[in-house]
């Protein structure tokens, strides 16, 4: 290309079998691809199920595919559209698109994946398997999942998790990439006011996320025996120091679980149940937390609110699986999934005098160990990840690329 010269683009529909109108992983690395890719001069369109016009991002060009329904899917309830005649129309404005390539995330979940598969006149299908573990999308459809998936120009995975399923499911070759982080968004973020040192939840309340083991280490974090540890080592550190300040929970989101855990944890001065954020609240508590913490006990294919956190220098406290560990590395504290008591350990650790910046703060570790955090997290970040995707968009185009 000569100098001065524009650089080619595309036409691009990203399709998301997730509603919008609910905060998730699939849906966050729809929007930010479809956030670069418009920065970047591409012409993209996002086709997702939405529940509330309201709740969908407005910077993006946004065909809307249906209203989703809660299904069973991997320990928890996939929001897709299941409507047939939604699934017919945006079949049809895909098709008067002139799209130059199709990239369709999950591509065995239902709604418009589902009738991607089977449409005639559809440009190149780029499809990214998200999902690691088993899934009812998975099995139900094993029988013509291998033919259908011939369909695909090229399959790319998350993670390393992520494709081990999908070959499983389906068998073929697969590009491993990564889910990407909007890095700047995390750390040029205003902070979230809060009243001393803070643990954020961000994650749906049911078993495999587990919410229920983090409230648990949490009430062993503030019970008496610790709460004397932390005021010895505030004495200790600093003469004359006679107190410490309470560590505080903030648990965002919401699920099956969620009334059951309130009733066993209920709202408190140290336990504050916020609901389901927007992204604008979310990414603001996120850069203010001292610890965000992660107890999944399995199921991630990729610890993505991870990275996100180490983008925000916040420091990470996580369960020791595959899909968390995968992302975090080094720069992470992992502990054994569901042991309450190796949680509360590593929480009281993570927010101890000089470590989370109080007394003795001179000697604190944290600058440089949230430093390397966030350089990982730039390792993941979005626009690294658009100039994979496109490579890869171009190598399936009938397009020219002048």
């Amino acid at each position: 290309m000569r100098e001065g010269e524009q650089s080619p683009t595309l036409r691009i529909a990203l399709v998301c079998p997730y509603s919008l109108s609910r905060p998730g992983g699939v849906q966050g690395q729809v929007v930010g691809l479809a956030r670069v890719l418009d920065e970047r001069g591409h012409q993209v369109t996002v086709f997702a199920p939405v529940d509330n016009v309201a709740d969908a991002p407005d910077d993006i060009n946004l065909v809307v595919s249906g209203r989703s329904v809660p299904l069973p899917s991997n320990g928890s309830r996939a929001p897709v559209s299941v409507s047939p005649r939604a699934v017919a129309h945006a079949v049809s404005a895909l098709q008067l698109g002139r799209f130059d390539v199709v990239h369709v995330h999950e591509p065995f979940s239902p709604g418009l994946p589902y009738g991607l598969l089977v449409a005639r006149d559809i440009p190149p299908l780029v499809a990214t398997f998200h999902r690691s573990g088993g899934s009812f999308f998975y099995s139900a459809l094993r029988p013509v999942a291998k033919l259908a998936a011939r369909r695909f120009a090229v399959r790319c995975a998350v993670s390393e998790a992520a494709r081990e399923t999908a070959v499983e499911a389906i068998g073929g070759e697969y590009e491993v990439l990564f889910n990407g982080v909007e890095i700047d968004r995390f750390r040029n973020a205003e902070w979230w006011p809060k009243q001393g040192p803070t643990i954020l939840f961000l994650g749906r309340h049911e078993e495999r996320k587990g919410l229920r083991v983090l409230l648990d280490g949490f009430g062993i974090l503030t019970g008496a025996e610790a709460t004397e540890r932390r005021m010895g080592a505030v004495v200790a550190t600093s003469v004359g120091a006679t107190s410490v300040d309470s560590p505080i929970l903030w648990i965002a989101g919401n699920g099956p679980e969620t009334e059951w855990l309130r009733r066993l944890y209920p709202e408190s001065p140290t336990v504050h149940w916020l609901g389901v954020l927007s992204e604008e609240e979310k990414v603001k508590r996120l850069a203010a937390a001292d610890v965000l913490c992660a107890p999944s006990l399995g199921g991630e294919s990729f610890g993505m609110v991870l990275l996100e956190a180490m983008a925000a220098r916040t420091l990470v406290v996580a369960s020791d699986i595959d899909g968390y560990r995968d992302a975090a590395g080094a720069d992470a504290v992992l502990v054994p999934p569901g042991d309450r008591f190796a949680l509360a350990e590593a929480l009281e650790s993570a927010l101890a005098p000089g470590e989370a910046g109080g007394a003795g703060a001179a000697l604190d570790p944290r600058p440089d160990r949230l430093a390397a955090a966030s350089a990982r997290a730039e390792g993941w970040s979005m626009k690294r990840l658009v100039e994979r995707y496109e490579t890869l968009y171009w190598s399936v185009t009938v397009r020219p690329t002048r």
